[in-house]
């Protein structure tokens, strides 16, 4: 067989005539070696992706290996040879460090001895390599790898060129393993799969999707009334314009809710992308309720083809174009598209994470736009990190990023926390886009804003919300939305919304209150909500309420009241329902405070006031890295990724989800009895789902409403425990039926 005379990295049998069709490990290094130096020249490293696709496979000449890849497709083997132990990524590992010097341990070895597993720890590369010892059989001459050249480039590089921190030492390893495992992947699927290799690619460039853009808004603009709001929107747009050509750097767009802030950071990035060159914008976002409805509207403007969602809530297999659906879901592996919608959890826990599946993406973000969507929303725990992270992003790799907000966080100079200790820098300069001449805050200003710190019932505040017939009231926690939806009356139409409903339960309510503040023949709807509709859902009441919480949230709150100035003035009024001994969870402690601190005459909406109330917030902070990230990954010679990789988690969710019964869930449900899990089947039913905390978990299974139909997949068997207003109760409804008769 002329297989005997090659060594094999790959191999497949033609269904057709059975023929065997095979890839040599020379020719699979070398494709992903050329592969993975294009990645890394987008941050002058590319000898360096050269040297680690010419090693990272150099283990496959181990003869246990070709025994063992000879012996799994069926072909004749040597049984005379031990080929159990064909592990071969530490080979490469142990060549980089007796080629080049223990010196490249997180920049060449770790990524080599990693690129299935997930980069190790130091400690662990280095029991590796004392561990194992280079097998005879393996060829040490004409490996290809050029030792003056790889530190020649790596010294006239930025990094060296700009004193770069070595703290973001570990995001450059983290890069150098991005190009890696996202070239051997995809040289792997050119070879073994021919029709989703042939599905990449081919997607617009951002200059043609500028045009686009430009077309889209000249429409938008012509078919606008002319009223103040949309003149001021004009000049947001002309501002973000001016603004596009400059250097790549720190931006931050602070545009009042209802100033067009979402199409006007989007024509910057797209602008300042084009003028230098960039690869993609990537819009990052807290709230999945928003990213369902910003990229609704980009695939409007450019297409499906060339925006992609990735977050939970979406399903690839919820495009109905074949192509288009095949495209979108290859494109969830590394970000090859344009425009990337995400969660700003997927962003960063990529960035942090050691896992190959998360990192494929990373050298795709290199010479890109990140525009950061309510920033204000970033966890103070993980500040300190996550600052960092842009920082070093920007500085290593050519990133732009935009911080867009109506209430503009304090991200520069020196962030100091409760003591000097816990204190960190900050980004040395954001450029703001709108200056503070434009007085946008007062030119918007469309919102009175009412304070009443007096500890309410919950009846007092029913009595209040009653007096009105449009009402928005926003609270804190799902009991509070659930004691409260109970107590109003029911004249014309309430609503309720919470996380104790599913996901597509929350879109469908969100959707007939659109459609019913539009209905004038409706004069009542009154609706209760928790922090869900806070940001970037677009509804518009006259009247809203808000529960007392940080001063952030509170202007969101005010961002759903007279969004469009159909009244001369709004009205938003925060109260707080202390007389009912409900207490602030703890994560909003600090931030009620820091408001309650602000003089009570401020100008609430002035961004002056907002820096204030970031400060203040700011020194009442233990720690701005919770798990220490920096103790992990700070330390350039003790790199710990996979240690930091379980630490850094933005949400500490220990909720279990339970599926409930909504729409056709059930029908899913039966069919996941019978074909087990697959992706499409989970996407789907992920919009079915409830997440509770694991002590109201046991209290549920505990009634007998709960059934594990596969290992950790629970559904709600009761029907009559998810209630079609409020959604997943989780008193006994039997009980409550035995104690009324």
């Amino acid at each position: 067989m002329i297989m005997d005379k090659y060594l094999i990295s790959h191999l497949y049998q033609d269904k057709e005539n059975g023929q065997w069709i095979m890839q040599s490990n020379d020719e699979h290094q070398e494709g992903v070696a050329k592969m993975a130096a294009s990645f890394a020249c987008q941050f002058e490293l590319s000898s360096w992706g050269r040297a680690l696709g010419l090693l990272h496979d150099k283990g496959k000449e181990r003869a246990a290996f070709q025994q063992y890849i000879r012996k799994v497709n069926g072909l004749p083997t040597d049984d005379k040879k031990c080929y159990d132990n064909h592990t071969h990524a530490f080979v490469g590992g142990i060549l980089a460090k007796e080629f080049v010097g223990k010196e490249v341990l997180n920049l060449l070895v770790n990524q080599i001895v990693s690129h299935h597993t997930g980069l190790h720890d130091y400690t662990d590369v280095e029991n590796i390599l004392k561990e194992k010892q280079l097998p005879k059989e393996i060829s040490k001459s004409d490996i290809g790898i050029n030792k003056p050249l790889l530190f020649q480039e790596f010294k006239d590089s930025s990094f060296s060129k700009s004193n770069v921190d070595r703290r973001h030492l570990h995001h450059l390893s983290r890069m150098l393993f991005s190009c890696l495992v996202d070239a051997d992947c995809l040289d792997t699927e050119r070879f073994m799969d021919v029709e989703s290799w042939q599905k990449r690619g081919g997607t617009a460039t951002l200059a043609d999707l500028l045009l686009k853009l430009e077309a889209f808004m000249q429409n938008l603009q012509s078919n606008a009334t002319d009223t103040k709001v949309n003149r001021i929107r004009q000049q947001v747009q002309e501002q973000c314009c001016a603004a596009s050509s400059g250097e790549k750097g720190f931006y931050s767009l602070t545009v009042p809710t209802g100033g067009g802030k979402t199409f006007s950071s989007l024509l910057w990035a797209m602008k300042h992308a084009v003028s230098h060159s960039m690869n993609r914008i990537i819009i990052a976002i807290p709230y999945t309720s928003i990213i369902v409805q910003t990229a609704g509207l980009l695939k409007k403007i450019f297409g499906e083809e060339n925006v992609l969602e990735h977050h939970s809530n979406f399903n690839p297999d919820d495009i109905k174009d074949e192509e288009k659906r095949g495209k979108a879901k290859l494109a969830t592996e590394n970000w090859d598209y344009p425009i990337i919608v995400t969660t700003n959890v997927q962003l960063f826990e990529s960035m942090f994470s050691n896992k190959p599946s998360d990192c494929r993406k990373l050298h795709n973000i290199a010479n890109s736009v990140i525009v950061l969507d309510e920033v204000q929303m970033l966890p103070t725990d993980f500040l300190q990190p996550i600052v960092d992270a842009l920082k070093a992003y920007q500085e290593m790799f050519g990133v732009s990023v935009l911080f867009t907000t109506a209430s503009q966080p304090v991200l520069s100079g020196l962030i100091e926390g409760t003591n000097p200790r816990v204190g960190f820098k900050g980004i040395e300069h954001i450029k703001e886009i709108i200056s503070s001449e434009f007085a946008l805050h007062d030119e918007l200003r469309r919102v009175k804003l009412e304070i009443d710190d007096e500890g309410r019932t919950y009846d007092e505040i029913v009595v209040k919300l009653s007096g009105y017939n449009k009402v928005l009231c926003i609270v804190n926690t799902r009991k509070d939305a659930k004691e409260l939806y109970d107590r109003l009356p029911n004249d014309g139409v309430k609503l309720h919304l919470s996380r104790m409903m599913c996901p597509a339960h929350v879109n469908e309510t969100i959707g007939k209150i659109k459609v019913l503040l539009k209905d004038e023949a409706q004069p009542v709807v009154r609706v209760i909500a928790t922090q869900l509709v806070e940001a970037g859902v677009d509804i518009d009441f006259p009247i809203v309420f808000r529960q007392e919480a940080g001063l952030d949230s509170v202007l969101q709150a005010a961002g759903r009241c007279n969004r469009e100035g159909k009244n001369a003035v709004g009205h938003t009024f925060v109260f707080s329902l202390a007389a009912e001994g409900r207490t602030l969870p703890p994560s909003m402690k600090n931030a009620n405070y820091a408001r309650l601190n602000l003089p009570t005459n401020s100008d609430w909406f002035a961004p002056s006031t907002m820096t204030a109330y970031f400060r203040q917030l700011y020194c009442r902070i233990n720690t701005f890295d919770k798990k220490d990230i920096k103790h992990w990954l700070y330390k350039p010679t003790e790199l710990c990724f996979e240690t930091a990789s379980e630490a850094f988690r933005l949400i500490d969710d220990d909720s279990i989800s339970i599926i409930v019964n909504w729409e056709n869930s059930m029908e899913l449900v039966e069919e996941l009895k019978v074909s087990g899990c697959t992706y499409s089947l989970m996407k789907q039913l992920a919009q079915f789902t409830v997440g509770v905390r694991s002590k109201d978990f046991k209290q549920l299974n505990g009634y007998g409403v709960v059934e594990e139909i596969l290992e950790g997949i629970y559904v709600l068997t009761d029907r009559a425990q998810y209630d079609k207003t409020t959604g997943l109760s989780l008193d006994n409804h039997w009980l409550e039926e035995i104690l009324t008769i």
